[in-house]
């Protein structure tokens, strides 16, 4: 398969560089990380009115009615600058409820991500080991009404968030719900994480809730495909944002007459930087285009997805390292790779838990794919 952008998306590649370069500065970062909400209004104002915040989203719902390898573009270049802003979150939960909500949620709740007036969020996680697509918390159905019982752990912004998609285990198999987060019966603990994103732990006690979608595990495992892919082009900009401060850094830096960068101990490190980088791209895309020719994606996102984990740690361990003692200086900018790469390799399980979850699919006979 031909892995170079489209025309269409060199364009939102170009776009995001020039939005982000512009007002997700160093300076810009550190004031957001201060803050309160430690998220960028500013620029989620922006990436709205340039149309990049809705760029995946239906066109009659406010959208730019392009698809999911365009909001990854995106996402591939927020990693790069490590831009404060909830973008997977909400609009990942927004093009679900697009895709199997009724017409009432889809319009009372897709239009406001697209234009950044709310924020959505999602929450699969919970206590323990991650188990895909058996979730503990449970959806009870009485006259028509559904309530969820259970918790869901570090949902990001629950802090600015309206609602959370949630999942939860029905009689039928696992399904999807609308959670309004301040809610009766829904209790939210914030957390700290180690980089921007602030968390909650949601507590769920016969909380209401709206079914979305299908309640046979379908809807559950199209978001959680899309959620892992989100992460692993998330991992993708943050190794290729920390290799290139580190080549700027290894250039400048001159030890016994000589640029650090003409070390060969230095080069073999970003080689194989690179050569995670690559794996990463192509099993990043391959599963992508699974998705969007709705073909069965086997392995694919399993296997994108732990290169995303497992690459993207060594890439970031790797460049940190390189910078000696300013690799772990907070006034220097790569330490945030470093944090979104650490908290992006934890989330949905770490690699043991990919490989796990592989070695499962492989077991049930999944197509091997990536």
């Amino acid at each position: 398969m031909d892995f170079n952008y489209s025309e269409e998306q060199e364009a939102i590649r170009a776009l995001a560089d020039e939005v982000f370069t512009s007002k997700a500065g160093i300076d810009r970062v550190k004031q957001v990380e201060l803050s309160d909400e430690r998220i960028d209004r500013d620029l989620w104002r922006e990436l709205a009115n340039t149309g990049l915040l809705g760029i995946a989203l239906p066109e009659d719902l406010g959208g730019g009615g392009l698809g999911l390898a365009e909001l990854y573009v995106l996402l591939e270049q927020q990693g790069r600058h490590v831009a404060p802003v909830p973008i997977w979150q909400s609009t990942l939960a927004a093009l679900v409820i697009a895709e199997f909500g009724t017409d009432a949620q889809r319009t009372a709740l897709v239009p406001g991500v697209a234009e950044g007036s709310s924020f959505l969020t999602i929450g699969l996680e919970e206590f323990g080991p991650y188990v895909d697509g058996d979730p503990q918390t449970t959806a009870t159905e009485t006259g028509g009404q559904w309530t969820l019982t259970g918790a869901k752990a570090v949902v990001p912004i629950t802090h600015v968030a309206d609602r959370a998609i949630v999942s939860a285990t029905t009689p039928t198999g696992a399904a999807l719900f609308v959670v309004d987060l301040r809610a009766a019966g829904v209790s939210v603990e914030q957390t700290q994480s180690t980089n921007w994103v602030i968390c909650g732990n949601v507590t769920l006690d016969a909380a209401p809730a709206e079914l979305l979608g299908p309640a046979d595990g379908t809807s559950a495992q199209w978001l959680l495909d899309r959620v892992e892919l989100a992460q692993a082009a998330l991992a993708l900009g943050v190794g290729s944002g920390a290799v290139q401060q580190a080549v700027t850094y290894l250039n400048g830096r001159h030890q016994f007459g000589r640029p650090l960068a003409t070390f060969q101990a230095v080069g073999h490190q970003l080689a194989d930087c690179y050569i995670d980088l690559q794996a990463m791209s192509v099993t990043l895309w391959q599963a992508t285009q699974n998705l969007v020719d709705g073909t069965d994606p086997g392995t694919s996102v399993l296997v994108a997805k732990w290169w995303a984990t497992d690459g993207g740690q060594r890439i970031v361990h790797r460049t940190t390292h390189l910078h000696g003692g300013m690799g772990v200086d907070t006034d220097y900018p790569v330490h945030r790779h470093l944090l979104w790469g650490k908290q992006i390799g934890a989330t949905l399980g770490g690699s043991a838990s990919d490989l796990a979850r592989l070695g499962a699919q492989l077991a049930a006979g999944v197509e091997v794919v990536g």
